[in-house]
Formats: structure tokens, sequence, C-alpha cells
């Protein structure tokens, strides 16, 4: 009879494990789904059934970080950690609360406690922190290297697709892209299906390009063959398409969706964005309005994809409305740069009431541009909005930043602050950026040329002669090349033709720089007419004026 108890005891107790080990895979699961929703439900109810079940209690502190409630995992961490206050896995899942925290020397010591107390052959705990320390920006990646790696070569680790995933997207996180499709490559050694590997592998390609296009195309399909199933290939293929090719983007999304389900919480949001895609921002700023009153914490974003809709309907008034609203609302991490630029270009389009906001604006979007381009890119937004409004001395302004801010400046960059200075009548202005331009660029005519037009600008009737000086030197240097230079040297030349008429009162030098003009373009009308009018004039050096007594 007792023998009978025995093994009806132990039954329950290896049923039970199974039960246990299943569910824990199925929350595993989810969670390498980015079904951090499901995957916290799951967890929650092992947690109910054994509040001491550390790998459920560590797996649902991940699915809380991943749904940014960093809160609710530390104080699950620290509940659980008070009835087992030596458990490795907990304490490394204290570590990665803490570099979101930016407590990078206590999660140090949180990652380096549970690695002494696992005697360092935990190939579990030495994942989670090699994760963390991935899954925070603020992570040391080359720590995570070296955690991975050995636990690689650990019972329970050299078989894990997830570690070698992990390892992956530390070697990734350092630019190292070589080693890291190693590691993608080990995690599909150990599960053909893994999708996730052959997705991050086309993820390294695609940040070196478009010219890599082929490559991270054929991977991104490799992982929907591999797993049609695994949401964000569908997510990166909408993200891909959404400003190029919308129909393609839209259908993306809605597999995405689909496959999501309830852990998509901001499905309302994308919908609306996809209307923002079409063009239709009308219907973009209603279907947010729709997707704020249902519900009781509105998706931030919604308020800032109004301010966006309203912006192309070119309704400034409400697009500052929506911006402000979008700023109270949204956590500050997550408002970019472009955000910012935006808000700055629709307060210039209202006017210098708000100058100074926009100021403020600007330089809080560029502080937060990491790359040059990126600030280039967004200062030329705002000057080309200057241009479009023919208010060219501000376009010349914001063309002058990105002189300023570049390393090195290209002739393009000081043509275009230049010239619109130019076309403004700012002729100063005009002149110092072509000074700049002839000191980079010496032996290129332009330079000159355009400092000559500026003084011309300033001297119009040249009787000072302040931009001989200037056409001179562009003459210089565009005879060394008559084709490239051809429009400067004739420019320069038809300077001298009136300057000779009117000023000095030289015939033959006038008639001569019409000479040259029509040398390099016989067909000149202006030359043509102008060589015929002054070889009939009668000129006469005008008496030189009497110093004042």
């Amino acid at each position: 009879m007792n023998k009978i108890k025995s093994v009806v005891l132990l039954s329950v107790l290896f049923i039970s494990t199974i039960g246990k080990a299943q569910s824990i895979d199925e929350g595993k699961k989810l969670f390498y789904y980015e079904k951090y929703i499901s995957a916290k439900e799951v967890f929650s109810k092992l947690i109910a059934a054994n509040p001491n079940d550390i790998d459920a209690a560590y797996w649902l502190g991940q699915s809380e970080i991943q749904l940014d409630d960093t809160a609710s995992a530390e104080a699950l961490y620290q509940k659980t950690l008070m009835t087992n206050s030596n458990s490795p896995l907990l304490i490394a899942g204290l570590g990665h609360i803490e570099l979101l925290q930016g407590n990078i020397p206590d999660a140090h010591n949180r990652f380096e406690t549970a690695i002494s107390l696992s005697n360092n052959k935990n190939a579990a705990v030495l994942n989670a922190i090699g994760f963390a320390n991935v899954d925070v920006k603020g992570g040391d990646a080359n720590y995570a290297i070296e955690k991975l790696t050995l636990a690689t070569t650990l019972k329970g680790g050299s078989k894990d697709p997830d570690v070698f995933c992990n390892l992956g997207d530390a070697y990734k996180k350092i630019g190292d892209g070589g080693n890291a499709q190693l590691a993608y490559q080990g995690a599909l050694a150990i599960q053909h299906n893994y999708a996730r590997a052959s997705f991050r592998i086309g993820k390294i390609y695609q940040t070196q390009g478009y010219g890599q296009r082929d490559i991270y195309m054929k991977y991104y399909n490799d992982a929907v063959t591999e797993d049609p199933n695994y949401s964000p290939v569908y997510y990166n293929f909408y993200d891909y398409y959404y400003t190029t090719d919308v129909t393609q983007s839209a259908a993306y999304l809605e597999k995405y969706l689909n496959l999501k389900g309830i852990d998509e919480p901001n499905a309302c949001y994308y919908r609306a964005s996809m209307k923002y895609a079409q063009g239709l921002f009308k219907d973009a700023i209603t279907q947010s309005d729709n997707c704020i009153g249902a519900s009781a914490t509105p998706f931030p974003s919604l308020y800032g994809l109004k301010a966006y809709a309203y912006f192309k309907l070119g309704d400034s008034a409400d697009a500052k409305t929506a911006f402000e609203l979008y700023f109270a609302k949204q956590a500050p991490a997550k408002i970019g740069p472009t955000d910012y630029i935006t808000y700055t270009r629709d307060l210039l389009k209202l006017g210098t009431a708000d100058s100074a906001l926009a100021t403020a604006s600007l330089n809080k979007g560029l502080a937060l541009d990491v790359s040059e381009t990126d600030k280039v890119n967004h200062l030329k937004s705002i000057a080309a909005d200057y241009e479009a409004a023919f208010n060219f001395k501000a376009a010349g302004d914001y063309y002058n930043k990105i002189v300023a801010i570049k390393a090195v400046p290209t002739k393009a960059d000081l043509y275009n602050a230049g010239y619109s200075y130019f076309r403004a009548g700012a002729y100063k202005n005009s002149i110092a950026v072509f000074n700049v331009y002839t000191q980079k660029f010496p032996d290129d005519a332009f330079g000159y040329y355009m400092t000559g037009k500026a003084y011309w600008g300033i001297d119009s009737t040249m009787q000072k002669g302040l931009a001989n000086p200037s056409f001179q030197k562009a003459i210089e240097v565009g005879n060394a090349d008559t084709a490239k230079y051809k429009q400067q040297l004739i420019g320069s030349y038809k300077y001298f033709v009136p300057y000779y008429v009117n000023v000095k009162r030289d015939k033959q030098t006038a008639l001569d720089y019409c000479d040259k003009i029509l040398a390099l373009d016989p067909t000149d009308s202006q030359a043509l007419s102008n060589k015929e009018v002054i070889s009939k004039l009668n000129l006469k050096p005008q008496p030189a004026k009497k110093p004042a007594s």
C-alpha cells in the first residue's frame, strides 16, 4: 500500500514538474515572439500558484521591463528575493533594473554577485546578465560578450539559441558585424527555424545601406520562411516601406497586427499613422481623435501624429497646440530631434511672436541629433521652408548654420548660404561667405565671381570700382579652364563692358571685353548689340575732379 502511495506521489510530482516546464516554456515562447502582455499573463499565473517560483519571477519581471513597467519588475524582484535572498537569477534581474535606472556601478556589483553565487557556471544567469547589458543603452556590450561567450561553453547554454542570439546582439552593439553574424549562425545551427537569428543578420546588412538590399531582404525572407509567426520581421517591413511604398507598408502592418493581437496595445495608433503615410492627413487626425477618445490612457504618440498631420495641412496654429500637448504627455526620452525641429518649423511659420520659442526648440533638436548629417538635414529643412516663402535672408542664416556645424563645409554648403544672402540683397553677408569659399577653394573661379557680383550690388553705379578686384581674379582663375568657367568669364567680362564705357570712358577697352565675350560665345546677343552701340560712341574721359580746397 505504501509502495502504491509512493508511486502515485511521484507521478503527481512528475506531472506537476512537466506542467510547470510547459508553462515556463510557453511564456518564454511568447516572450520570444515579443508578445509581452500574453507572456506576463502566463508568468503571473505561475507566480500566483507559487510565489517562490524563481524562473517565473525572473521572466515576469523581464516581461514587465519590456512593457516599460520597470517599477513593477523591481518590486517583484525585491519581494521574491526576500525569501530567496541568494537567487543569482533574480539578483541579475535587479542588475538589469539598475542599468535602466542609470546606476551602472550598482548594476555591475549585482552582476558580479550573481556570477559569484552561481560559481560562474550557470548559463541562465550569464545569459540574463548578457541580455541586460545588450538591452539597455548604457549597458556594457563588451562585458556582455565576455559573459555570453562563457555561457555558450556551458551545459544549458551551448544548445540554447537565445544565448547565441544575445551574443550576436552584443557584437552588433559594438559594430562588429562579422562576429555578430557568426553568433546568429550559431543560433541557427542549434535551431534551424530560429527566425530571430535570420532577422538579426538582415539588420546587420540593412544598417550598411541600400546597396546591401539584396542581402538583407534575403535574410528577412528567410526569417518569414523559417517562422511565419515571427512578427518583428513584418514590423520591420512595415517600417521599411512606410515612406517609399505605402501599399506594401500597409499590408505588412496588418500582418504584424494580426499576429500580435492583444499584445500590440497601440494598434489604433499604427492604423492612424498609415493614414498619414497615405497622405490622408485629415483622416489621420480624425482616426487619432477616435483612438484618444476610446482609451483612458491614450498612446502619447497619437498627439504627435496629429501635430504632424496639422503641419502637413499648413494649419500652423493647430499644429502648435498639438505639438505642445504631445510634449506634455510624451516621456522626454521618447521625444526625438525631428519632433523639436518640426515644431520649430511650425513656430517659424507663425512669425516673430514665437521666434524665441522656436530658437529654444531648434537648440533642443540639434542637441539630440547624434550625427552631423542629421543636424545638417534638419537645418536644411528649415532653410528650404524660408526659400519657399521667398525669405532668402533667413534661408541664408540657416544655410550658414550648416557651414558653422560641418567639420568640412563643401562648395555646395557655402554656395547655398552665400547665394541665399545674395538673393536677399544682403551683400555684405554674401561677401563674407564667398570670401570663405575663395579661401577654401582658391582655384575655383566661382567664389571670386560671386564676390564680385555682391560688391557690384553694393556699388551698383561702379563708381567706386569695388567689384573690380574680384572680377579680375575670377577672370585670372577662370582662364585656366575656359570651358568649365565659361559662364563666370562671360559674366565678369559683362561687368567690365559698362564699367569702361560709363566710368572710365574707355571705348577700346570696352570693345575688347565685348570681343572676349564673343570669343567664348559668338551668338551672345547682348555682346553683339553692345559692340555695335559702343563702336558708334564718341567717348571722352571725364575730367578729374578737383580736390576740395
